[in-house]
């Protein structure tokens, strides 16, 4: 079955391809939770975008590092607090429904990473930028 996207928006695009492949990503398994499901295929599903989202975070951190990002810490102490609210999710799928799971997913891609992306993530494009050379797309 296919599954509409979750609020992927073009207000959210960068403009810096790989990254926003990768946004784009988790925002399309985020809406792969709901329609039909099972238990084992929910969980499967939430392990991958997990691990999916920590992928990409050290990507971009990595990316920031490469070409000196001045706001570099600030920005990963952001994504350790979305690890942990993936980790969290994780722990607390066990004992809820899948329904449950869905919205808890959606409430943290469409929220707090689209906002994410939107400030903290939009503030590092200009930066990024203007080294291109030293970042590979």
């Amino acid at each position: 079955m296919d599954h509409p996207r979750a609020n992927w928006s073009e207000a959210i695009v960068t403009g810096l391809p790989a990254i926003d492949r990768q946004h784009k990503q988790l925002f399309d398994m985020a809406a792969s939770f709901r329609g039909e499901g099972d238990q084992i295929r929910v969980m499967k599903t939430l392990t991958m975008l997990c691990d999916y989202a920590n992928t990409h975070l050290q990507d971009e951190e990595e990316m920031l590092a490469a070409i000196a990002y001045p706001k570099l810490a600030e920005h990963r102490v952001l994504h350790q607090e979305f690890r942990r609210m993936l980790r969290q999710l994780l722990d607390d799928s066990r004992n809820m429904t899948l329904d449950q799971i869905a919205d808890r997913i959606e409430d943290l891609i469409n929220g707090w990473f689209y906002q994410h992306i939107l400030t903290v993530d939009a503030a590092y494009v200009d930066f990024v930028k203007a080294h291109p050379k030293r970042f590979v797309a």
